[in-house]
């Protein structure tokens, strides 16, 4: 037994030998790589950025509510029309005695901009040469000639939008009073329209019925944004019910909705002028107009900052006598935090009744600043923001140094540039991306971002201009 004691005893010292020889080794390993002579270099540097305006002559038309009218602003005159298919109840057809009595066309807006009291006067008119293809994507720049002649109004009666008015009107789903305007159509388009009597298909309908044209005469102080429109066609039919004849009154409705095409046309008719204008304190202050106005680019010196970051990571060197030069040996960069703030200058935070005309027009909820070389391609294939190529920031309020409300717009692009760095060969020397205002969708949950679109609504924001001070504050390391 005394024997078996010894062996147990001295099996326990070799083990507790081994432990200590493990936990030696694991203390040294990091010893071994991260050497007092190699350590990590963490540095800090401002890099200034350049801004310049551009013309953004169109976006793709998806929207969500449609602009309809004339606003004057002191971002300049903004016009929009529409242009829409109309849905086909397919598989429905009038009863065989139906007459016709009426066809009215029928728009709801959900708000307006600009002066609610002044007069705007709506025309409309049947798209007669040319529908839209539903599988193809449309730009707010769309020619209108190519699908309507305008030869003549349809409405029965001129029509006098005054916002406020409130004519007619509907409540939506949860109780809240909505704007309506109800418009009779004259007999001619009665007619025609009455003509269709059975309806097979979208595409039929669509040959039949090629879309509509909604736009304003005159006016020029108030923009309508438009939520529904429709064309409800009012009918009779006689039966015989218990030996008795009876006439039944009921309504057929064509509605614009998902199911087709609606293109919203915008138009600054007096864009050249706007640019040359806004250009006149591009020393102090940059723009971005939505929709389809104008956008502020920006210029990031990614030769000069790679340049730099080499320099200040540079740890050591040899001679190479073939070359006759020394041969430099650098840390892996990393950068760990690349801030941008873009401060905006036009934000209204005074009482609603006392906005003057420019405060209609506010910053954007949302800005993407995005890489040039990708605009067209995110929207078109309905991306996503990543570090790859975009970057998402909604307008922040903060506070100045002494208290004040300020707003501003804030990007990190530490992933970004991190990305650059590690394809340095497929980057120019000047990174050139723009601020573009999008509307953002959320999950059901609102946990993540469901899609990304162009800001179809009308917006406008001031922004400090890259002269005026925007820098990019870089903070960076090597290993």
């Amino acid at each position: 037994m005394r024997r078996l004691n010894e062996i147990s005893r001295l099996l326990l010292a070799v083990l507790c030998i081994c432990l200590v020889a493990c936990r030696d080794d694991v203390t040294n390993a990091g010893g071994s790589v991260l050497s007092a002579e190699d350590p990590i270099v963490v540095l800090a540097d401002t890099f200034d950025v350049g801004s310049h305006l551009g013309d953004c002559a169109s976006i793709l038309s998806h929207p969500d509510s449609l602009l309809l009218g004339e606003l004057e602003t002191d971002y300049g005159m903004v016009r929009a029309a529409i242009m829409t298919q109309l849905a086909c109840p397919e598989g429905y057809s009038y009863p065989a005695n139906a007459v016709i009595d009426s066809v009215c066309l029928m728009i709801s807006y959900g708000s307006w901009m600009g002066d609610g009291y002044s007069p705007l006067a709506l025309s409309a008119y049947r798209m007669d040469r040319g529908t839209f293809d539903y599988a193809k994507a449309y730009t707010t720049n769309i020619n209108i000639d190519d699908y309507c002649s305008r030869e003549k109004n349809i409405l029965r009666n001129h029509c006098i939008v005054v916002a406020t008015e409130k004519l007619d009107s509907a409540t939506d789903k949860n109780g809240n009073f909505v704007p309506m305007l109800r418009m009779r159509l004259n007999e001619e388009f009665q007619d025609y329209f009455g003509a269709i009597r059975s309806f097979t298909d979208q595409a039929a309908f669509n040959r039949q019925m090629q879309g509509l044209l909604l736009e304003t005469s005159f006016g020029s102080s108030t923009m309508l944004n438009i939520t529904d429109i429709a064309i409800g066609v009012f009918y009779s039919f006689a039966y015989s019910k218990a030996g008795r004849d009876t006439t039944v009154h009921d309504t057929k409705m064509f509605y614009a909705n998902s199911e087709i095409r609606t293109i919203n046309h915008i138009e600054y008719p007096d864009k050249d002028v706007l640019l040359e204008t806004l250009a006149m304190d591009s020393d102090s202050y940059n723009y971005i107009i939505a929709p389809a106005g104008v956008y502020t680019h920006m210029e990031f010196p990614m030769e000069k900052m790679i340049d730099h970051m080499e320099k200040n990571l540079r740890y050591d060197s040899i001679w190479d006598s073939d070359s006759a030069e020394y041969i430099y040996f650098y840390k892996r960069p990393y950068v760990n935090k690349a801030q941008l703030r873009v401060d905006v200058q036009n934000k209204y935070t005074g009482a609603e009744v006392d906005k003057q005309r420019n405060d209609w027009l506010q910053p954007a909820d949302y800005m993407l600043l995005i890489k040039e070389s990708s605009l067209e391609r995110f929207f078109a294939k309905k991306e996503l923001p990543s570090d790859s190529c975009a970057l998402l920031s909604s307008l922040t309020q903060g506070k100045d140094s002494v208290g004040n409300a300020i707003y501003y717009y804030s990007y990190d692009l530490s992933d970004f540039l991190t990305g650059q760095l590690r394809h340095e060969e497929m980057f120019d020397p000047v990174l050139r991306m723009v601020l573009v205002p999008v509307t953002v969708t959320l999950t059901a949950t609102g946990s993540a971002i469901s899609e990304v679109k162009q800001q179809q609504t009308m917006s406008a924001t001031k922004i400090t201009s890259a002269k005026n001070g925007m820098t990019l504050k870089l903070v960076y390391c090597g290993f």
